[in-house]
């Protein structure tokens, strides 16, 4: 009995190892993300290992190309590694492109504040941050004039509640947003209202320092707010789109508050009426 033997058709190594590259990739970044939101190892090392891991998806994203160009030409199998490797690439690459495209014509600043005259000032956070991350001083007149030009909506909040109103409003949003609060207090005896809190970035869980300070003003109040990254020179925005958030969301807040009414004042009891007294007829 004649047996028949079939060749298996050859698959691209181009698109094997696109595939393989891909999948290291795709671990690598999520291995990388958990470290850095663990706090694990030092931001450093853990960031770099984010940017090769993205490295290689690029590198798998050309070999993927290249692999279709092989398989036209000499009808190998390996459309699907390919197309795996396409799909994991473009996956992860697909939000860090889009924050570069988006981000750049923003300035390089990494701290904004609604007060650049008057910043407020890191306290309790100025002791625990690391030695390495920036500088806790705001970075001075260059700065402002950049924030200015990029962000002209950032501006001090004013409000016609009263300070501690204002305080009480500030805190439910930081309590809603879950940051980290690292110090708070009240204003009272004519103390400014500060609460610091640690806010995390959405997907690398990158810690991002934050300061609303409330000050009286008149019969009103007077709310400033400073967001400043820990590490690197540009924020890619986050911190202006924190601060806009923050200045809309106090202000519902705010809004929102039922203002104190006075204790309504006791009626005075009006004394009965005496009932008339009734004429004796004339007989």
């Amino acid at each position: 009995m004649l047996r028949r033997y079939i060749a298996d058709e050859p698959t691209s190594r181009l698109a094997i190892w696109a595939r393989r590259t891909a999948l290291f990739s795709l671990i690598a970044t999520i291995l990388a993300i958990v470290i850095v939101r663990s706090g694990l190892l030092e931001f450093r090392p853990a960031l770099a290992t984010v940017g090769g891991a993205l490295a290689f998806s690029a590198i798998a994203l050309l070999l993927a190309f290249a692999a279709f160009v092989v398989i036209w030409r000499e009808g190998l199998i390996g459309i699907g590694y390919s197309l795996t490797a396409i799909g994991i690439a473009i996956t992860l690459l697909a939000y860090p492109s889009y924050v570069a495209l988006a981000s750049y014509r923003l300035p390089w600043i990494y701290d904004i504040t609604t007060d650049p005259i008057d910043p407020p000032r890191f306290e309790a956070l100025a002791r625990i941050r690391p030695r390495d991350a920036n500088p806790v001083i705001y970075a001075g007149l260059s700065a402002a004039e950049q924030q200015r030009n990029a962000y002209p909506e950032i501006e001090t909040l004013e409000q016609e509640a009263t300070a501690q109103a204002s305080y009480e409003a500030a805190l439910a949003v930081v309590t809603k947003r879950k940051w980290n609060i690292v110090a708070r207090r009240p204003p009272e005896r004519g103390r400014e209202g500060r609460i610091e809190a640690v806010a995390r970035t959405p997907i690398m869980g990158l810690r991002e320092d934050v300061v609303i300070r409330i000050r009286s003003e008149g019969q009103g109040s007077r709310i400033d707010m400073r967001s400043s990254s820990r590490y690197g020179s540009f924020d890619f925005g986050t911190n202006a789109k924190r601060v806009l958030a923050l200045i809309d969301e106090i202000d519902d807040a705010v809004g929102r508050q039922k203002p104190e009414q006075p204790p309504a004042a006791k009626k005075a009891k009006a004394p009965p009426a005496k009932a008339p007294q009734s004429q004796p007829r004339n007989r």
